[in-house]
């Protein structure tokens, strides 16, 4: 079986990986594959029972996580742009033109219509995300807690400030309502046994083009052959080659879930399939150490749009 391009980039690194399994995930030594993940989970598989996938991936900031100085670091609230609606215009239409989600818009514009009258004047933030308040004493690590990011990348995307402004710049999730487990649950663990997770989900410094990149899933490094495993009961979407994903196989759960499992050695079910819990769809890795890559998305008015894992599966235990 031809390697995927996926495996073949993420190959480069997987001496490193393992040799260095006690890095915290994300960590430098893993950003340099980022950006072909991002690229591959960013739009290639929006057809038929998989609905179309909105662009996960916001465009790139040009400012490096080093930088201290609000001056060379522009917070994303002060790139604000105006735009004027014309006749025709939606949401959805000029979303596709900023390259953003509608749901980016909507919260940037409280109480104005997703078919808004000419003329109407909306705020344009520079990538996805949403503005949330502060409160006193808080801190930006603190702050990354409660909403599943980083401390480093709120700074830098809020200006390189050390005292948190009152409102701040949430990059990239639907919602600002905080952090901890969705109501939504999927019970079970992607793999027959516990892996190191080699890159994690959210933004990432990208080491080789000085910039932060969003990933939408996470990739479970392995180094023998294991068995993947369907994370919750549903229904079989998609089970074949994909380019960029190598093998894939997509999994519709209850509550508007849909599960990702890419670059696998064996698929082993079917389009159609009624899969229970725990259930063996697949295989990843052989001869060579492998990667996993996992991914939850969550239906909405946009499309399958990538979640944190981490909010879903108590397994992870991230």
């Amino acid at each position: 079986m031809q390697p995927s391009p996926f495996s073949q980039t993420l190959q480069t690194l997987a001496n490193g990986l393992f040799a260095h399994s006690h890095r915290p995930s994300g960590s430098v030594c893993t950003a340099t594959v980022i950006t072909a993940m991002s690229t591959a989970a960013s739009g290639l598989l929006g057809m038929a029972l998989m609905g179309r996938m909105p662009a996960a991936i916001a465009r790139p900031l040009p400012q490096s996580i080093a930088q201290t100085s609000s001056q060379t670091c522009p917070a994303a609230l002060d790139r604000m742009q105006n735009y004027q609606t014309v006749s025709g215009d939606s949401f959805t239409s000029i979303a596709a033109a900023y390259q953003l989600l509608p749901n980016t818009l909507s919260r940037f514009n409280p109480g104005v219509s997703s078919s808004p009258p000419a003329g109407t004047t909306l705020l344009i933030p520079p990538f996805n995300g949403a503005i949330a308040a502060v409160s006193a004493g808080e801190t930006w690590e603190s702050l990354a807690k409660r909403y599943g990011s980083r401390a480093d990348i709120l700074f830098e995307i809020n200006g390189c400030v050390a005292q948190v402004p009152s409102s701040i710049f949430i990059p990239g999730g639907l919602t600002v309502s905080g952090g901890g487990r969705s109501q939504a649950s999927l019970p079970g663990y992607p793999l027959s046994k516990r892996s190191a997770i080699a890159l994690n989900y959210g933004w990432q410094p990208d080491a080789n083009r000085d910039d932060l990149v969003f990933n939408s899933g996470i990739a479970f490094a392995v180094d023998t052959p294991t068995e993947v495993l369907a994370v919750g009961s549903g229904t079989v979407a998609f089970a074949g080659a994909r380019p960029g994903y190598g093998n894939l196989i997509v999994i519709n759960h209850e509550q508007g879930l849909q599960t990702r499992y890419a670059n696998l050695s064996e698929v082993s079910v079917a389009v159609g399939q009624v899969v229970a819990s725990g259930a063996s769809v697949g295989n990843v890795g052989g001869d060579e150490p492998a990667y996993l890559y996992f991914e939850v998305r969550q239906n909405s008015a946009s499309g399958w749009v990538a979640e944190d894992p981490g909010r879903y599966l108590p397994a992870l235990d991230l």
